[in-house]
This record gives structure tokens, C-alpha cells and sequence, in this order.
């Protein structure tokens, strides 16, 4: 007779399509961070400026991408990139990545249920945000404690109202630019003369650089395709699509997005608008347009908070995998979900919104720093890994032809993703109103190193990684 441990699963099921995967990394990468964060953008380095910006961040985010492409196809594991630090880097690496990825997306879980929540003030006034918080909380941590599949149905659905916001805010932006809709007040067709009016570079280059900080951090969220690699149907075949479509297909949306912003709103106002998006719908005469918007958001604040959930949750497995955290976040129950590092997540994540209250000023600022320093170290660990990996399949006589999925210009491309990752530290630490972060970031960073040692280097403990011969399995 089989005791109820053994009738639980031990590892992940594999019950994500390509679908799943493709829009789980779109739905990552356009959110809030397009919808505000594109004002912002424009506001500090104009039209172009704010083009650039993003062509060079999304030249970044594919650099990482086929990086973690051909590490996911090779070990195609939960955890993705903290499991492959370790392998290549070292553990104290991956430690370091899994643990300050985790912290990062538990900490925005719980402001996406705040924002969710002062959204909803916008139709219901007289219920307090709480009371939001905390249905949304159920809501999402019921999606991700049923099923994977169930996880991976709803954000498919997210992600798809937020695509299509965006393609219909192109066409009729575009069409309003050149005249093909009448906007309101008779205003005359725009066409490029708000892009072009005062300069291509209104700001200066530096403009440039200051806004790339912003739109790096609105590109992060693409590499959860990898955390949920353990987790997909034939991951040779779905990976590759996957990366082949999003870069692509995000590059387009937000520059074709920004072009018809820039050309409709003059760059000067589009800076200060709360949702520039709402504005351009209300200038072409779209009923209701601010409410559209404002569900949009909504759908974009969830989605974000359910990814988000899905991504720390997997993390905290794979780290208990590794002997990195207690092995009980490294159980799965009958459905195959890991509830215990579910419900800690969880509860990190509100336990972060007392901290915007009570302590908003000294460690909510120190946890935000912390977020902004980890998406952009994870990339950089990612390319590192590649590049190692790399090394080591050639030394050990590998051949590349052999790989399923392999970066292009190797070793110019992880090469150049992990440099201009630095830059992207050294421009934070030259922005007086960001360097603060950068010290708390790097500063924690140190910390889980110095914990590292102590707690398993020096005293000996043992932290499982994957053999040579468990890598040769997946490229076999």
C-alpha cells in the first residue's frame, strides 16, 4: 500500500503547449511598463531618442534571450537560470541569482495587488483599496494552486487582451496621424510634425541613456520562458519558436507604439500624462476610452502578479532542489504544484505591503533596490552561463553542430550582453536619483556571497548540481 507521499508526484509535469510558453513571454515583457512607462520614456529623450532607447534595450533583451535559449534546450529544467548558474558559474552564483530573483518578483506580486486595487477605485470609489487586495490575492493564488496547465490558460488570455490593446492602439493611432480619422476638436492631422518638431534628439544622447534604464526594466519578465521550460511540452521544438517570435514581435509592438504616441502627443505633454495611451483614444473620440484603458492596465497589473507568483514560486523549488532552501518548498502536492513555496511566497509578498506602509523609507526603498539590481544581474548571469557552457560542451568534445538551439556570433554575443549590462550599472551609478539603488542592489548581492559561505561553503555542505553526464542526457 503506497503512502500518501508516494502517491504525490516528485517532479514537474510537462503540461505547458508552445502557446503557453510564447505568450507567457509576451505577456512578461508588455505590460505596464508600455502602457505608463512609455511617457516617461519619451518625456526624457524624445521621439527618436525614446526609439532608440528601446531598439538598443531590446537588443539586450534578445542577446539574453538566445542565451537562455540554448541553455533551456540543452537542460530544459525548473528554475532555469538559477540551475544553470550553478552548474557553470558556481553555486555560490546561482544562490546569489535565485534568491535575489526570487526576492524581486515577490516584492512586485505584492504592489501589482495595490495597483489592482487603486485601479478598481476608478469604478467602485467607496471600497477601500484592501478589500481589492485581498480578492485579487485569492484570485491569483487559486489559478496558481490548481494546475500548471490552469496557470498557463489564464495568463494565455492576460496576455492576449494586452496584444490586442496594443495592435488596436496602432491602427487607429496610425490612422489619426495621417488623417484617415478625424480627431476631436477639428484638429488637424499631425502626421510627423510633433516627431520631428523640435529635433530628433530634443534632450540629447543623454536623455538616451537615462531613459534606457527604464525601458531595460520594462523588457525584464522575458526570461520566465525559461523558468517554465521544466514545465513544456517538447521544449526543443517550443524554445526556439518561442525566442524566434518574441523579440521580434515585442521590438515591433513597442516601437510601432511609441512612433504613433510621439507623432500624436507632442513629447513634451506625452512626459506628464499619467496614460498617454488614454489620451490618444480620447483625442480620436473612443466612448469610454479611459475606462477601456483603465481595464487594460487592470489586465496588465494581474497578469504581472500572476507571472510573477508562477516565476518565484518554480525559483523556491528549484533552490530547495539544489539544497539552496528548506527541502519543503521542494515538495509537489497530488496536482503537481509546489503549495509550501506558494504559500511563503505569498506571504512575502504581503508581509512587502506592510513595509510600504510602516517602513516606506528605509526597507521599501532597500527592496525596491534590490528588484531593480536583479533583473539586470539575472541577465548578466545568463549570458555568463551560456558562455561557459559553451566552453566546457567544446573542451569536453561536444560539437556545436550538435545542439538543438545555438547563439549566433558565439562568443560576440553573451560577450556583448554581459558588457552592456555593466552599462547599464555604470549609467545607474552616474544618475543621481538612481545611485542609491545601485548600492543596496550590489550591497545585497555581497551579503547572499558572504551567507554562501558561511552557511555552505565553510562548513562543508554539500549543494547538489547536474553532472556532465545529466547535461550530455539533455543534448542526447
Amino acid at each position: 500500500m503506497q503512502t500518501e507521499d508516494e502517491n504525490q508526484p516528485k517532479e514537474l509535469q510537462r503540461s505547458m503547449k508552445s502557446r503557453h510558453l510564447f505568450m507567457l513571454s509576451l505577456g512578461g515583457v508588455i505590460g505596464t511598463g508600455l502602457f505608463l512607462g512609455s511617457g516617461y520614456a519619451i518625456g526624457e529623450a524624445g521621439p527618436l531618442g525614446a526609439i532608440v532607447a528601446y531598439l538598443v534595450g531590446g537588443l539586450l533583451m534578445y542577446l539574453a534571450m538566445i542565451c537562455l535559449g540554448e541553455l533551456s534546450v540543452v537542460m530544459p529544467v525548473s528554475g532555469s537560470f538559477q540551475v544553470h548558474a550553478t552548474k557553470f558559474i558556481g553555486p555560490a552564483t546561482g544562490f546569489v541569482i535565485g534568491w535575489i530573483y526570487w526576492l524581486s518578483w515577490a516584492l512586485y506580486v505584492g504592489l501589482e495587488f495595490v495597483a489592482a486595487g487603486l485601479l478598481m477605485t476608478r469604478w467602485f470609489p467607496d471600497i477601500p483599496v484592501w478589500i481589492w487586495c485581498v480578492i485579487f490575492t485569492i484570485l491569483l493564488f487559486t489559478i496558481n494552486a490548481l494546475t500548471t496547465r490552469s496557470f498557463a490558460e489564464t495568463e494565455y488570455w492576460f496576455s492576449g487582451i494586452k496584444v490586442l490593446a496594443v495592435i488596436l492602439f496602432i491602427i487607429i493611432g496610425a490612422a489619426a496621424m495621417f488623417g484617415l480619422i478625424h480627431m476631436e476638436d477639428a484638429q488637424p492631422a499631425p502626421f510627423l510634425s510633433n516627431f520631428i518638431g523640435d529635433g530628433l534628439f530634443p534632450t540629447g544622447f543623454t536623455g538616451v541613456f537615462i531613459s534606457m534604464m527604464t525601458v531595460v526594466y520594462a523588457f525584464q519578465g522575458s526570461e520566465i520562458m525559461g523558468v517554465a521550460a521544466g514545465e513544456t511540452e517538447n521544449p526543443q521544438k517550443s524554445i526556439p519558436r518561442a525566442i524566434r517570435n518574441i523579440v521580434i514581435r515585442v521590438l515591433l509592438f513597442y516601437v510601432l507604439a511609441i512612433f504613433v504616441l510621439s507623432a500624436i502627443v507632442p513629447w513634451k505633454e506625452v512626459g506628464v500624462l499619467e496614460s498617454p495611451f488614454v489620451t490618444v483614444f480620447e483625442m480620436v473620440g473612443i466612448p469610454y476610452a479611459a475606462d477601456i484603458m483603465n481595464f487594460v492596465i487592470l489586465t496588465a497589473v494581474l497578469s504581472v502578479g500572476n507571472t510573477g507568483l508562477f516565476a518565484c514560486t518554480r525559483i523556491l523549488f528549484s533552490l530547495s532542489q539544489n539544497g539552496m532552501a528548506h527541502s519543503s518548498f521542494g515538495k509537489l502536492n497530488r496536482r503537481g504544484v509546489p503549495m509550501n513555496a506558494l504559500l511563503v511566497t505569498m506571504v512575502f509578498a504581503l508581509l512587502s505591503l506592510l513595509t510600504s506602509v510602516v517602513a516606506e523609507e528605509t526597507l521599501f526603498v532597500v527592496l525596491l533596490s534590490i528588484s531593480g539590481v536583479g533583473g539586470v544581474l539575472t541577465w548578466m548571469a545568463i549570458a555568463f552561463a551560456q558562455y561557459r557552457f559553451r566552453k566546457q560542451y567544446i573542451r569536453t568534445g561536444g560539437k556545436v553542430e550538435n545542439l538543438k538551439f545555438r547563439v549566433p556570433f558565439f562568443p560576440f554575443a553573451p560577450i556583448l550582453c554581459i558588457i552592456m549590462c555593466l552599462g547599464i550599472f555604470v549609467f545607474t551609478a552616474y544618475d543621481p536619483t538612481q545611485r542609491t539603488s545601485l548600492y543596496w542592489g550590489l550591497g545585497f548581492v555581497i551579503a547572499c556571497y558572504i551567507f554562501y559561505y558561511f552557511r555552505y561553503a565553510r562548513r562543508n555542505v554539500e549543494v547538489p548540481a547536474l553532472t556532465n553526464e545529466q547535461t550530455n542526457d539533455f543534448i542526447q
